[in-house]
């Protein structure tokens, strides 16, 4: 049977260890100008302007991950009212103000992501659980909908490996019953983010695209 899972960007479930799971996210900036579209569960990147963007703005090379888009905060351009929005629709902010954005951005943050696809390799429960602590990269991580305001970033099986340059860590496989066919996309790895920007050992510099208002 196939899975009820469609794609959903990462999802926050909870953190390593036994910290405190507040699920608390902290508020960053992005440019009023940004014209890149963010959506929930997208990961985003910081740029060195101060603010943040989605993955696609990267100007070369990898760069780390800040966190995780859970939604934004600004004012309208057209009414003037306060906007509250799972999504950052790339225009319509009052420049005037700032755009507030809340990210789920703590290092020991475990998500789950939707897999893309289904490979050869690994379309056996044991197969996928071989892949645990493996690493894997995003599909289509920079897209989402503008109905739902979700991402549709999800884990594609094709890339799994052990190069930690990949934007993932495979930490497990979420138990749900609804989404168990490891023959179809869909399996719900949990996973955290590989090179965090704000791990103590973080080393990849922030984004160097250019923008200006903020």
């Amino acid at each position: 049977m196939a899975n009820s899972n469609g794609s959903f960007g990462l999802r926050p479930i909870g953190k390593i260890g036994q910290a405190t799971n507040s699920t608390g996210m902290t508020e960053y900036r992005i440019a009023s100008d940004n014209s890149n579209p963010i959506f929930q569960g997208m990961p985003v990147i910081p740029l060195a302007a101060g603010v943040i963007d989605d993955l696609q703005a990267a100007a070369g090379g990898n760069v780390s991950i800040v966190g995780v888009f859970g939604g934004c905060e600004y004012v309208s351009s057209t009414t003037g009212e306060t906007i509250f929005s799972n999504q950052w629709p790339g225009s319509g902010a009052d420049s005037n103000y700032p755009v507030k954005a809340f990210l789920y951005d703590d290092p020991n943050q475990l998500f789950t992501v939707a897999t893309s696809n289904v490979v050869a390799a690994a379309n056996t429960e044991a197969e996928v659980r071989a892949a645990v602590f493996a690493n894997i990269a995003l599909a289509t991580g920079n897209s989402g909908s503008t109905t739902t305001g979700i991402s549709s970033a999800t884990a594609d099986l094709n890339t799994i490996a052990t190069t930690n340059t990949l934007a993932l860590r495979i930490m497990g496989i979420q138990d749900d019953p609804d989404n168990s066919d490891f023959t179809a996309a869909g399996i719900p790895l949990i996973v955290r983010i590989n090179n965090h920007f704000n791990a103590p050992t973080g080393s990849i510099a922030a984004g160097t695209v250019s923008t200006t208002g903020v």
